[in-house]
């Protein structure tokens, strides 16, 4: 447990103002930085991988890595640029030919490189942070998509709403890495070699066993 004294605390109005640090919302600031962190252990998912392990469906979902990059991209470009009347500076043709409702956001076509694809999502980042360094975040928002009584919502609940996507995708990417070759998102040797995670792993399953 962290000391107390580590720990950030909010208040209404220091939510709803700028900072007197440097005239940075705080609160802001925090979101990117964790928005962030989550950006970056992405795309390390797909760090030393092949073409194929970066796109094979993984998962009985279909999910994948570079999928999942794909989806993200989107959704910072939507509820970070369209949704406060910002659009981002590129196309996303499968928004615009209407095949995400297909699901065609959730993997790659053999002719999207996978540098295209994460350049995408670099620059979704940019135009993304962008918004987080010039709107406070009770700035006003509509989600065109949702139902007509939602709509109408602020830039603050959309960018925890990407934060809170964006770690779970991520989580998600860890988990196939280590499906496809057992690296996840951090270095194990950190914590044990190989003998460590044998016995560590053994350890749960024996304590499971009793349930069978």
């Amino acid at each position: 447990m962290p000391p107390t004294e580590n720990l950030r605390s909010y208040r209404i109005e220091d939510v709803l103002a700028p900072s007197r640090l440097g005239g940075v919302n705080v609160l802001a600031a925090d979101l990117q930085h964790y928005l962030q962190q989550s950006r970056d252990s992405l795309l390390r998912a797909l760090d030393d991988l092949s073409e194929y392990d970066a796109r094979r469906p993984v998962m009985p979902s279909g999910t994948n890595l570079l999928g999942l990059v794909k989806h993200l991209v989107g959704i910072e470009a939507s509820y970070l640029g369209d949704c406060l009347d910002r659009p981002a500076p590129f196309h996303l043709p499968w928004v615009e030919d209407g095949s995400i409702w297909d699901s065609a956001d959730m993997w790659a076509t053999a002719d999207q490189s996978r540098g295209y694809i994460v350049d995408l999502y670099r620059a979704a980042w940019a135009h993304s942070d962008a918004a987080i360094a010039e709107l406070p975040l009770e700035s006003p928002a509509t989600v065109s998509w949702w139902p007509e009584e939602r709509r109408a919502t602020t830039f603050g609940h959309l960018l925890t709403r990407v934060v809170a996507e964006t770690a779970q995708h991520t989580g998600h990417a860890d988990i196939i890495r280590e499906t496809i070759d057992g690296r996840s998102g951090r270095d194990h040797d950190d914590i044990g070699n190989a003998q460590w995670w044998d016995d560590y792993v053994g350890r749960i399953q024996a304590a499971a066993d009793t349930f069978r």
